[in-house]
């Protein structure tokens, strides 16, 4: 009998036709494999009854790295293709995509030796891949993933190379990125002056150690852009880096050549183990407080996630700094050109290679919570990106949702598939709304996708929702304006699989800022699902009023001057964090009651770090809360008793008055209590607000999404604290702003009235 198998997912770039192949010889099956733009196709001569018992074996022994969504078998009325043998074809391409891309993976293990091993041919080789590492989404211009529909197109595998991708035996069968030193991507150094100095690789290698050892800054070329790099020893050339990157205070990462040196230095959790040497090869963010790189405690470290980073590191074998080659506020740069002309501006010498990057991306960062070890997606992109898997999720087809605007993705769905797109950044940059234009054009363009329905955030002024608009009128197309915080809580649901959860659910999303319902800012919100009837705003901060518009979220003095103006003891002590002429324009902005107010906890945990003296000034987004919270976790570091909390509770009218808890905090910080233990009662009190409120509602299930819950001293205290509920965080998902598209998108699904 003859059938057809059509597999689908993340089953392309992933070596699945060479496992296909090796499980029909292994089997003494016959027929052929191939990729299509669906996923991978198989024929196959069997007996009916050995059917589905094939399928399991594929199943049950994919590879690593594969992701199977679906797998379906139908017996097909002809002769076999092929009656002897199994055989890899070519690839079958149409107009139809259904298969989900494969991210940018991290150099493998076997990989690793080979350019470390003076007798292979590959030593020293900065671009040594097989079937199971690489770069994938940021190389792919179209679908099936075919090395002539990818950047690698413009690289004829000589002899040796084309040998081993026809060796069915060989780990690079088939390895559509296969390249060596003969026929492969070359190596090319810039001095600071744009001369072209040499393009010998191993020379190029040379020169760039020698350059980090000289105290230089290199901007290096990576998978998804460029990155900055420079001795992470050298004091002065890190205060250099600071001042052309007009970054003043915000930590950057620190690449180690190895988990063994990192280890010698701070102590490493088994799942930071695992998550930094994995395939994703994320930023882990550690707990480091003896670093001097770490200004709140926490230091972003990577491995060598490439084979031209390897070669550096391990040569250079002390940790290097790298950071996203951009000024700040811009997206990462990623085209050659583009680098000679803007990243000398910051970096002393530029390490280029001919390999085109496609679409750019920026390293994915995460973090683990110190004690319960929940992960916290802090950034989904390389290694993560575009694609999210989730069997059991079915959302409305042909659906582009354009998320928000300071942490912007986009989402589709299409085919039945989920794609959100990486970490894009700030659309207030117009730079930054060129590259999601571009990342957007490019997705849509490699899986043929045009959007029937566009979703969009309801704050008129994001660039994003502009943006959908523009092309929702252009194209004629059903608009829709989903909430944000609405959005949050729906991200968080699916993500969980809780939508037609016949218990209510109660959600917490706490945030900086969202345009809500009635004009006001939200951000401090409770929400209540419930099957049939959807989500209900039930209780919220009360408003504060919101300063200065952007400015506020910059200056956790403005925070702390409106969550306290009706706190009279409280003023005089604020008032010192201000000039005469802005005191009185401030007092006079707070006099009107037409001002635009705010329930936003971020807003409130600024606020709270400039009344304790933390920071009145911030430099970069959500500082001061981290400050705060670095400052809770010393206590808890420290301190396993019990904690009390301050008088923070929801009224009768559903809203939580700030007035008792700042009072309580004005007088510890009279008493001289320290600023760690009241960060800590304020981390407490948030919890029990949050027990109260469930218990007032009678509801078991909570969801939590929102920026505020990437602070993970209240993760902790969540399951600590709240161990009768049940409890939801995201997983594959961040639970900052981008989450917002897929949010967008599962409300619309599930929550709007068709």
């Amino acid at each position: 009998m003859v059938f057809e198998i059509r597999i689908k997912g993340q089953v392309q770039g992933v070596g699945f036709r060479p496992f296909i192949y090796r499980l029909a010889i292994e089997n003494k099956v016959n027929g052929w494999v191939n990729n299509t733009n669906e996923g991978v196709l198989v024929e196959v001569s069997l007996p009916v009854n050995q059917i589905e018992s094939f399928c399991e074996k594929i199943k049950q022994e994919a590879p690593k790295l594969a992701k199977i969504t679906n797998i379906s078998f139908e017996e097909i009325e002809r002769k076999p293709v092929f009656e002897k043998g199994f055989h890899i074809i070519k690839s079958e391409r149409n107009t139809k995509t259904n298969v989900l891309l494969s991210p940018d993976f991290a150099i493998c293990p076997t990989c690793r030796k080979e350019i470390h091993t003076q007798s292979d041919r590959r030593f020293l080789y900065a671009f040594t891949t097989c079937t199971y590492c690489g770069p994938r989404y940021s190389i792919t211009q179209k679908l099936p993933y075919d090395r002539e529909l990818t950047s690698m197109e413009a690289f004829c595998m000589c002899a040796d190379c084309q040998k081993e991708y026809d060796n069915v035996e060989n780990r690079r069968y088939f390895s559509q990125t296969n390249s060596c030193k003969k026929c492969g991507v070359q190596l090319s150094f810039f001095n600071k002056h744009r001369a072209l100095l040499t393009n010998e690789s191993d020379e190029v290698l040379k020169l760039s150690v020698e350059a980090l050892k000289e105290g230089k800054i290199l901007a290096i070329k990576g998978i998804g852009g460029y990155l900055l790099m420079c001795d992470a020893n050298n004091e002065q050339t890190i205060a250099i880096l600071r001042q052309r990157k007009h970054r003043p205070t915000k930590p950057f990462a620190v690449m180690y050549p190895s988990l063994k040196l990192l280890e010698e230095e701070i102590s490493l959790k088994e799942q930071e183990k695992e998550a930094l040497a994995n395939e994703t090869a994320s930023i882990v963010l550690l707990n480091a407080p003896d670093s001097t790189l770490a200004t709140t405690g926490l230091l972003g470290v990577m491995l060598p996630y490439t084979p031209l980073f390897e070669l550096i590191a391990q040569t250079f074998a002390k940790p290097i700094i790298a950071t996203s080659g951009n000024l700040s506020h811009s997206p990462i740069v990623y085209q050659d050109d583009n680098a000679l002309a803007e990243l000398l501006e910051i970096a002393d010498c530029i390490i280029q290679n001919n390999r085109a990057i496609v679409v750019p991306q920026d390293d994915s960062v995460l973090r683990f919570s110190p004690i319960y070890n929940q992960k916290i997606v802090l950034r989904r992109s390389r290694g993560l990106a575009p694609t999210f898997i989730q069997a059991s999720l079915a959302l409305k087809n042909n659906v582009l949702a354009m998320g928000a605007m300071l942490k912007s993705t986009f989402a589709i769905t299409h085919e039945n598939n989920v794609y959100i797109s990486q970490y894009l950044g700030d659309l207030t940059d117009f730079d930054t709304q060129e590259n999601y234009r571009h990342t957007l054009k490019h997705l849509s363009e490699v899986i043929s996708f045009e959007p029937s329905t566009i979703l969009i955030d309801k704050h008129k002024m994001y660039p994003s929702s502009e943006i959908g608009r523009a092309m929702a009128q252009k194209q004629k197309l059903n608009l829709v304006e989903i909430q944000h915080h609405q959005a949050h809580f729906a991200a968080v649901l699916a993500e969980n699989d809780l939508f037609g959860s016949k218990e209510p659910i109660l959600g917490i999303i706490w945030d900086g800022t969202g345009w809500g319902d009635d004009g006001q800012i939200w951000g401090g919100e409770f929400f209540e699902y419930q099957y049939d009837l959807g989500l209900e705003r039930v209780a919220h901060f009360d408003y504060f009023s919101n300063l200065m518009g952007d400015k506020m979220a910059r200056e956790p003095r403005l925070s702390a001057l409106a969550i306290t103006h009706e706190v009279e003891d409280v003023q005089e002590f604020i008032r010192r964090k201000f000039s005469e002429t802005e005191w009185n324009l401030y007092q006079k902005f707070l006099s009107q009651n037409s001002n635009i107010k705010t329930s936003s906890v971020g807003r409130i945990l600024d606020g709270l770090a400039s009344l304790l003296g933390i920071l009145n000034k911030s430099t970069y987004e959500g500082e001061a809360a981290m400050y705060l919270e670095a400052k809770a976790r010393e206590f808890f570091d420290k301190n396993s008793t019990e904690i009390t909390c301050y008088n923070l509770v929801c009224n009768a009218e559903n809203k939580v008055s700030l007035n008792p808890m700042i009072k309580q905090i004005f007088e510890d910080i009279q008493k001289n209590v320290s600023i760690e233990k009241i960060a800590a009662k304020i981390h407490f009190s948030l919890i029990k607000l949050i027990q109260g409120i469930a218990n007032r509602l009678k509801i078991k299930r909570l969801a939590f999404s929102g920026g505020v819950w990437q602070n993970a001293v209240l993760v902790d205290l969540a399951f600590q604290h709240l161990d009768d509920f049940e409890l939801f965080f995201h997983k594959q998902l961040s639970p900052n702003d981008e989450c917002i598209s897929f949010g967008q998108l599962a409300f619309y699904s599930f929550l709007k009235t068709p």
